[in-house]
């Protein structure tokens, strides 16, 4: 599985980690013979510096520093002793990780130029130093006897973990954590009304960080829709809309995870000519000009369009058709895709498309240019189609990366 899970964590060292009440005991003897460390060294220890490696090519430290609103801190402690509790009061969840040192300094070992213990025994870290491609340190918080506290953000890839898989006849079956509804289902179930902007921000973070943690790792989803965002927790909360004469569900909690990795793809992988479901569908898999990341990039912008309207705007089964609402909500196709593709959908550099036809009708029905669908003008609004007139570039070249989107002003009150 490409996302991080806390049941697989193997840390520095011997650890007692208690994770939203899950207990992992990692306990090993003090009275290792020579043979028993060497095997643990070898098989059990992970390098802060292979982490802060491996980190910098997943992560761009700048997403995180100032995410404290989508980043859960942590103690890390590496103490046998008492440790001392922080005195930054937060409400985001906190591990604490308690290990036990050994009492003789004979076992004390130099990882690598940059990673060390100290004469003590203790790991060697620093402000910025990544545990696990996951855990990276804020501050340290206190050292005991045997061992120091420090402070932790947790990176959390907001992927659906894979907690194990087996093979029973001849069918291969996989378990996985139990999950909230899909966002879709959520809409469905509530009369297809709109999220909120506030809410919309928020998925919209978690689904970028997670998407980006794919790109970073050469992998192309390829099939991201709203029915594949699930929440950890669907619950919600009823209440009356005197405007609308209606209910209205609101969500109690906006944290979700992205599932369904049957077709990623890594770069170097045959590439169907055809991905994506049709709705959230890039152009340049319909012009077959070849994908890559940027087309989970547009189809995250569908989605986003259809969180705040409370529908997909491509609704259509048809590429030419597709096109024309393309056309018709974000303008002309740009002309050196239409000469590079091979698809008979065009004739002098123009869509071969008549206005005048039931679908033409149809189309310029229920499609309008993108800001018209805004419904109003405020700071939030516009920012937000901002970004997915950005997402919903023509051009995949030109079109935003989610590094640059996860700075995108829409995202600066999560960051406060």
């Amino acid at each position: 599985m490409l996302c991080n899970s806390v049941q697989s964590l193997i840390l520095l060292e011997p650890q007692v980690f208690e994770v939203e009440n899950i207990h992992l005991k990692y306990i090993f003897s003090h009275y290792l013979d020579d043979r028993a460390i060497n095997e643990r060294d070898h098989h059990d220890r992970r390098y802060v510096e292979e982490y802060r490696n491996d980190f910098c090519e997943v992560y761009d430290h700048r997403h995180y520093h100032r995410d404290y609103e989508k980043s859960h801190h942590h103690h890390y402690s590496k103490s046998s002793g008492r440790s001392r509790k922080s005195s930054h009061k937060r409400k985001h969840k906190r591990h604490h990780c308690s290990s036990h040192q050994s009492h003789s300094k004979s076992h004390r070992r130099k990882r690598s130029r940059s990673v060390e213990d100290d004469e003590e025994g203790h790991l060697i870290c620093e402000s910025g130093d990544v545990l696990r491609a996951r855990y990276e340190i804020v501050a340290t918080l206190g050292e005991g006897a045997f061992g120091k506290v420090v402070e932790c953000i947790d990176h959390d890839i907001r992927c659906v973990q894979m907690l194990e898989w087996f093979d029973h006849h001849g069918h291969v079956c996989i378990v996985f954590e139990l999950l909230g509804l899909s966002t879709y289902d959520f809409i469905k179930e509530n009369s297809f009304l709109p999220f909120h902007i506030n809410d919309i921000r928020n998925m919209a973070y978690q689904i970028c960080q997670s998407i980006n943690f794919l790109h970073h790792n050469k992998l192309t989803h390829t099939d991201l829709k709203p029915e594949n965002i699930l929440f950890v927790e669907s619950d919600y909360i009823v209440k009356y809309n005197a405007k609308m004469k209606r209910d209205e569900r609101t969500l109690k909690n906006t944290d979700i995870k992205v599932v369904d990795f049957g077709s990623a793809t890594f770069d170097d992988e045959h590439h169907s000519t055809l991905v994506s479901t049709r709705h959230y569908r890039a152009p340049e898999v319909i012009l077959a000009l070849g994908w890559s990341q940027p087309c989970d990039v547009w189809s995250i912008g569908c989605i986003l369009i259809e969180y705040y309207l409370g529908f997909t705007v491509f609704q259509t089964h048809d590429s030419k058709e597709h096109l024309a609402m393309m056309e018709r909500i974000l303008g002309p196709l740009p002309a050196h895709m239409i000469k590079k593709s091979r698809k008979h959908y065009f004739h002098h550099n123009q869509l071969d498309w008549d206005e005048h036809s039931s679908a033409g009708r149809y189309v310029r029905r229920r499609c309008k240019p993108l800001k018209e669908f805004m419904h109003c003008q405020d700071t939030d609004h516009q920012s937000l189609f901002d970004l997915v007139r950005r997402m919903l570039e023509y051009d995949p070249a030109k079109r935003i990366t989610l590094d640059e989107a996860l700075q995108h002003p829409f995202f600066d009150p999560l960051k406060k």
